[in-house]
This record gives structure tokens, sequence and C-alpha cells, in this order.
């Protein structure tokens, strides 16, 4: 969940004002090379919301299905490193292409 959170409060603070600002004027006002690395944060956020909302519901599924088992399956190092690799294929899907 403080995944999903970091995710959604760096689009809340990263990715809006520039978007508001370029709603607003109707074009581009900041630095060009700005746009890029702006296009890449916004979609990197995007993306790591999505993924931790299905690392989130993975989660419960294995939760529900094997309760009794759940303790053995998701231990602390497995849950951070599903968060890493959240990020990590955010990070990916994002900067590289851009």
């Amino acid at each position: 969940l403080v995944s999903l959170f970091m995710s959604d409060l760096m689009v809340g603070l990263v990715v809006m004002p520039p978007a508001m600002l370029n709603q607003l004027y109707g074009r581009w006002v900041l630095r060009g090379d700005f746009c890029s690395l702006w296009a890449s944060f916004d979609v990197m956020c995007c993306s790591a919301s999505i993924l931790n909302l299905c690392i989130i519901s993975l989660d419960r599924y294995l939760l529900i299905i094997s309760p009794l088992r759940y303790k053995l399956r998701m231990t602390s190092c497995r849950a951070l490193w599903l968060i890493l690799a959240t990020w990590t294929v955010a990070a990916l899907a994002s900067f590289l292409p851009i």
C-alpha cells in the first residue's frame, strides 16, 4: 500500500503540475528538454500505480485461497522483491522507449 501511495503521490506532485500548465496555456510552456523527462515520469508513475494495484490484487487472492499457507508464501523479503520488480518494470517501460 505504501508503494501505491508513493506512485500516486508522485503523479500528483511531479506529473500533474506540468500537465495543468499544458492544459491552461494550450502548449508546452516549460523548457523543451523537460518534456521528455516529464513524459517518462508520467508513464512510469502511472504504470507503477497500475502494477501496484495488480500486486495488491494478487496478494489478496493468495490470502483468500490459502489463508493458512499465506504466511509461508508471502514473506517480507518476497514482498520487497515484488515492490522492487514493480518499480523496475515501470521504469524500464517508461525511460527506455522515451
